[in-house]
């Protein structure tokens, strides 16, 4: 069941990951110039005050997750940082392979 799930939200992170990849291609052509927008800046629009809360959450924790970790994050392409959490679900949420022979148990 738990696979189901990691399968279907994955799936729509990676539709959601295409949909920000036909954003910033269709304002890109329109634009003139090549336009991606962030992640932070996907982040912030949708919800801002979580942002804000987990930067002071992580420096406390754990400062060097914040600093090099977390930035890059932020400021990597929104398509690009839903796209490899959506891989990341649906590779984890993938069906077992048959076992072939005499390895069944």
């Amino acid at each position: 069941m738990i696979r189901f799930v990691f399968r279907f939200v994955g799936l729509w992170i990676l539709a959601a990951a295409f949909i920000f990849l036909i954003y910033d291609g269709t304002k890109s052509i329109a634009a003139g110039v090549v336009l991606i927008k962030p992640f932070g800046e996907t982040w912030n629009d949708i919800h801002s005050g979580s942002l804000q809360a987990l930067q002071p959450l992580m420096e406390r924790h754990s400062p060097w997750l914040w600093d090099p970790a977390m930035l890059k994050v932020l400021t990597a392409p929104t398509w690009l940082v839903l796209g490899v959490i959506g891989m990341i679900l649906v590779l984890l949420g993938r069906k077992k392979k048959p076992l072939i022979g005499y390895a069944r148990r």
